[in-house]
């Protein structure tokens, strides 16, 4: 391997870090769906987190290849930017300008790959899962927050920055009038109107522990929908995948359906408006973070040469 990076030699397994706000998943594997070991650790302050996540890899040194790292956000996904790796305002205490990525590269000398956890779950869905087969596609989750990774050409949309759709207005139903929303930078946005917490704020529950025939579901189904039109339009998805605590509400995916054909008035034609499974649940479950993330180390490893 070129580029002051060992040798792969005999080298087999990759790392991966799916790094939320609450929790941390690792694991090292042969390939994306072979996992040799996994783990599961507290996301604590940035140094003890980054000696756990090291200590983790550490008894796979002499095998590992790469590590891919798939990070809550916002964070700097450019890798031509000085500060690639930093998670910028973050809402998680101590986190900005924090990196997960310097330490390991620091610690093991080897090639580390950087995604939006996200947009790993979508790598990851495309590959293996519900967006397989299509080069565009959307893998939306909803739950302590919203957020999207989107997928062009089969590369993830990436800029400055990472796609955040959690954050774009959304138009406010007539009977949500006198909820303000509770994002803390932008109030009523996508997240701080159809997220966990903005749905328990409202109603003190779950959307899942919400009677079937509850307003909450038809609203929460609706501003989705906005999203779900949002990316037809502009990115021209060719499916899109809803994953998140907030998804497992019963129906949610066939509301959204419903509602965003409703709301785009028989305007596109196509998979849009004809494929039953065009807004789809995700066929990986919990393990679509890790398989991104080995998919990152993957990508990171042929990378570097």
């Amino acid at each position: 391997m070129s580029g002051g990076f060992p040798s792969v030699g005999a080298r087999s397994l990759y790392g991966a870090v799916e790094a939320g706000g609450t929790k941390i998943n690792l694991a090292v594997g042969r390939t994306p769906t072979d996992f040799v070991a996994t783990a599961r650790i507290e996301t604590r302050g940035p140094a003890e987190t980054n000696t756990a996540i090291r200590e983790f890899f550490e008894a796979y040194r002499r095998d590992l290849v790469s590590i891919g790292v798939a990070s809550f956000g916002p964070v700097r996904v450019d890798r031509t930017a000085s500060d690639w790796g930093k998670l910028l305002a973050t809402p998680k205490a101590g986190w900005s300008g924090e990196r997960f990525t310097q330490p390991l590269i620091d610690a093991f000398e080897l090639p580390v790959g950087l995604e939006k956890d996200v947009t790993a779950a979508a790598l990851a869905e495309q590959r293996f899962g519900a967006l397989r087969g299509f080069s565009s596609g959307a893998y939306i989750t909803v739950g302590t927050g919203v957020g999207a990774g989107i997928l062009v050409a089969g590369a993830p949309v990436r800029g400055s920055l990472h796609p955040e759709l959690g954050h774009i207005r959304v138009v406010r139903g007539a009977q949500d009038a006198d909820f303000w929303g509770c994002c803390p930078y932008h109030g009523d946005c996508l997240e701080g109107l159809a997220s966990g917490p903005a749905i328990a704020r409202r109603w003190g529950a779950s959307l899942s522990d919400l009677p079937h025939d509850h307003p909450a579901h038809g609203l929460i189904a609706g501003y989705l929908a906005q999203a779900c039109m949002t990316l037809a339009l502009v990115v021209s998805t060719g499916r899109i995948v809803i994953g998140g605590g907030v998804s497992n509400a019963p129906g949610l995916h066939s509301a959204i359906a419903a509602q965003m054909r409703h709301q785009l008035g028989d305007y596109l034609s196509g998979p849009v408006l004809s494929d039953p499974e065009y807004i789809s649940k995700p066929a990986l479950s919990d393990r679509a973070g890790l398989i991104g993330a080995l998919q990152i180390a993957e990508r990171a490893a042929i990378a570097a040469g």
